[in-house]
């Protein structure tokens, strides 16, 4: 009887799959059970928001900064008109400032919530799920009142942020603190322990931190590997120096630390938004701002700590009200890039487990 006969396999993995968190498409090839090849084909959302922004006035670009990362408006939001701001040399009221650190900072704790929800899904946990989108709810109901919106925010202005908090808002932020530290512990309890998830995280998609350095990796992705680097302390911006808080990194790089470093980073966020709401002070929440925006001629770069790494805006003025061009750097997009590393050689079993961990939100990848 002859050697059974072997032949590779090529499937494709969304664009429509539920797992794959947007109409992303892997084209993966399969030898039985193992992946020997992966390529990843995005685009399917893209919306030119760089070339669009050359025909707009940089306060009409706000918003479609939330078309990003959409799980995190408020940060995309913060990215653009900090770099303005920059450009200009414009101050911001210091009540702006520290609203606009808490409503972020809210914002990374709701993406976090949603990752946690959609990755124990993904593996096959309803409850996590329901639970993880309980305490978001939270959240967006209080970005709601705030902003009037519940995913596509548009509430940072340059100079500041739209208006004020509704009377009493700050009140509930006050009272979300303890209750979200007593959930973190449940969500642990739950999760972190369990042996059937235990076994389908660890050890798997291991980054080493050469390769998350090589890859330019940033945020979770990077911390996981035991490299300390996070923008909100190495190159503070808004009022993040004002404020004690740490950040987590991990040890091993593979999808239980990214899945670990998630809910250890809320826990620090929650640190803040505490810290903030004692001490906000009162005054305006929106500093001197000509009506025409007109960005001075040059070069300018900032970058701040997205809820998925760096996230970087690059523009190059001709001293009009509008960029002459506008770049940006979306983590989601280059974290993809270690995808195929990561796949190569796995089984089939674990390439939603590697992908979720990776933690891409589409938006931002096509942009």
């Amino acid at each position: 009887m002859g050697a059974l006969r072997q032949e590779e396999m090529i499937l494709n993995v969304g664009p429509q799959h539920p797992s794959t968190h947007g109409v992303f498409r892997l084209v993966v090839t399969i030898d039985g059970e193992q992946i020997v090849e992966a390529d990843s084909v995005v685009g399917y959302l893209h919306r030119g928001t760089e070339k669009l922004a050359e025909d707009l006035q940089y306060t009409q670009i706000i918003p479609y900064t939330d078309r990003l990362d959409y799980l995190a408006s408020m940060i995309n939001n913060y990215a653009l008109v900090h770099t303005v701001e920059y450009a200009m040399d414009l101050e911001v009221p210091a009540r702006a400032e520290y609203l606009r650190l808490i409503v972020m900072e809210l914002n990374r704790i709701g993406s976090h919530l949603m990752f946690i929800g959609a990755y124990l899904l993904d593996l096959g946990a309803m409850s996590p799920f329901l639970y993880a989108f309980q305490e978001r709810e939270m959240i967006v109901q209080m970005f709601n009142e705030i902003c009037g919106a519940r995913l596509t925010y548009n509430y940072m202005r340059v100079g500041g942020v739209k208006w004020d908090a509704p009377p009493g808002w700050l009140d509930k932020v006050r009272d979300f603190v303890p209750h979200m530290r007593e959930r973190f512990k449940m969500l642990s309890d739950l999760v972190s322990g369990n042996e059937i998830f235990l076994n389908r995280v660890k050890g798997i998609g291991v980054i080493t931190q050469e390769e998350a350095l090589n890859y330019s990796l940033s945020g979770i992705n990077l911390r996981s590997t035991g490299f300390n680097f996070d923008l909100r302390k190495n190159r503070p911006y808004n009022l993040y120096d004002q404020f004690d808080f740490d950040i987590p990194v991990g040890s091993n790089g593979d999808c239980f630390d990214r899945y670990y470093l998630h809910l250890r980073e809320m826990e620090q966020s929650v640190r803040i938004v505490e810290q903030a709401v004692a001490s906000i002070p009162d005054g305006p929440v929106l500093g001197k701002v000509p009506k025409l925006i007109r960005v001075p001629a040059g070069e300018y770069y900032t970058s701040i700590e997205g809820a998925r790494g760096e996230l970087g805006v690059y523009i190059v003025s001709d001293g009009k009200d509008k960029p002459y061009r506008m770049k940006l750097r979306r983590p989601s997009f280059v974290n993809l890039q270690i995808l195929r590393k990561l796949l190569i050689g796995q089984s089939m079993s674990n390439l939603i487990a590697i992908l979720g961990a990776v933690d891409i939100v589409l938006g931002e990848v096509d942009a």
